[in-house]
């Protein structure tokens, strides 16, 4: 009984000392949970592209922070490892820097123009992550959306990605293009019912001023040897 005793001491104070030791840092990887994108039209504003971006570890929020200079570099140490702060994504959400990064990094042509970008300040960062507004200059019916983010941190970054309809994609290194079906698609694609009529009627345009030419030829020679 008195062993045991000992023991259970033992085990007791390795457990308090151990409670008493700071945590470890998470270490910042792209095999975590992946960022996640969504792509949609703005209800009221039909030329308006609507993307939503969200990081998907904390570790990696902190890691784009101290990317673009906004948090110390000392928060992350030479084997990778990241200090997460709960004040993190406030220091970050609201910077010039992440919005520079963004409009950078995630792109959006429609109608094969590019469509200029607006950030909208967000209200919770980590948990909702923060939303683009594309201003295209017609209505979009379909649209390519490029998206790189973190993938110039480390090419293993993989973003999911979905969008109105069932829709869906995975961004990574060397595929970072998607085309997406946002509204009427007939408002991007050419009226082929009237370039087909159009070609129809120069083709018989053509055909008419054959036999025009064909016909004057035939009353020349008659004129010219009269039977």
């Amino acid at each position: 009984m008195h062993h045991f005793g000992r023991r259970l001491a033992a085990i007791l104070l390795l457990v308090a000392v151990g409670a008493l030791l700071p945590a470890r840092p998470a270490a910042a990887h792209p095999f975590g949970d992946p960022q996640t994108v969504t792509v949609a039209l703005d209800p009221a504003r039909p030329e308006v592209v609507r993307i939503r971006w969200k990081v998907g570890g904390l570790d990696d929020l902190t890691l784009l922070g101290v990317a673009l200079g906004v948090l110390p570099e000392d928060r992350v140490l030479l084997d990778g490892a990241v200090f997460y702060q709960a004040s993190d994504a406030g220091a970050v959400g609201p910077s010039a820097q992440l919005a520079a990064y963004l409009l950078k990094q995630i792109t959006v042509t429609g109608a094969g123009e590019a469509c200029p970008g607006t950030v909208l300040a967000p209200k919770d960062l980590a948990r909702e992550g923060v939303t683009v507004d594309y201003a295209c200059p017609a209505p979009v019916g379909r649209a390519a959306v490029a998206v790189r983010t973190l993938t110039d941190l480390n090419p293993a970054y993989q973003t999911l990605a979905t969008g109105p309809g069932g829709q869906h994609a995975v961004y990574r290194d060397g595929e970072v293009t998607h085309d997406w079906v946002l509204g009427d698609v007939a408002a991007d694609e050419p009226d082929l019912g009237r370039s087909a009529a159009v070609q129809i009627g120069g083709v018989a345009l053509g055909v008419l001023l054959v036999v025009i030419v064909l016909v004057v030829a035939v009353r020349r020679r008659g004129t010219t040897h009269p039977t």
